[in-house]
């Protein structure tokens, strides 16, 4: 049975007057969205889990701000975005990625992608999912978030203006930079299997 749609601007209410079953449906609610932000732009899997608490607490505790003028969804995604960048901004950990750091399949699919023009075979998605995940893990958070929004969820530029509050030049040139940044992490990547 499909569940059924939240009435937000109600949920909202009831929310703020302390009723905690609004604040578990709204949870519920916003969990996915949160979720998929973080899965996003966090690396590593261990500690996603924390970091979407941490975002749903910065949510529930600034509910009173949140004025209504643009969709709940959009106030949300802005504030998971802005805690995720400001996580990773602190860590600034980017280790060097080498060709022994790829796993088998990864290898492989690396190899396939630099072999031909063909489209990669099924069995080496999963290899390229986290190849690409490796590359933007080299990058910083802005633009690993540029990336992550103009080309792997396929949003258009006043999409991802409308999520990061930068100017559409601004991330036209960010997305630029970025790709050139790991294609020549990539070109590294390849020259060091050949030594």
């Amino acid at each position: 049975m499909p569940e059924a749609e939240l009435d937000v601007s109600s949920c909202l209410e009831r929310v703020r007057r302390g009723d905690d079953e609004a604040a578990r449906a709204l949870f519920n609610h916003l969990y996915p969205l949160v979720r998929k932000i973080v899965r996003a732009y966090w690396p590593r899997q261990t500690s996603q889990e924390d970091l979407i608490q941490s975002v749903f607490v910065k949510i529930f505790s600034k509910l009173d701000q949140f004025a209504g003028q643009a969709p709940l969804e959009h106030w949300v995604s802005r504030i998971a975005v802005n805690l995720c960048l400001n996580q990773l901004q602190a860590e600034r950990v980017r280790p060097e990625l080498r060709w022994a750091d790829l796993g088998e399949g990864e290898a492989r699919a690396l190899e396939s992608l630099t072999a031909t023009t063909e489209e990669l075979e099924p069995a080496h998605n999963l290899a390229a999912r986290e190849l690409v995940e490796k590359l933007l893990a080299r990058l910083s958070p802005a633009d690993r978030l540029v990336i992550t929004l103009l080309h792997l969820e396929g949003k258009s530029v006043e999409e991802v203006r409308q999520v990061t509050g930068w100017g559409a030049s601004l991330i036209k040139v960010r997305a630029f930079r970025a790709r050139h940044k790991m294609k020549k992490h990539l070109e590294t990547l390849l020259a060091g299997d050949e030594s």
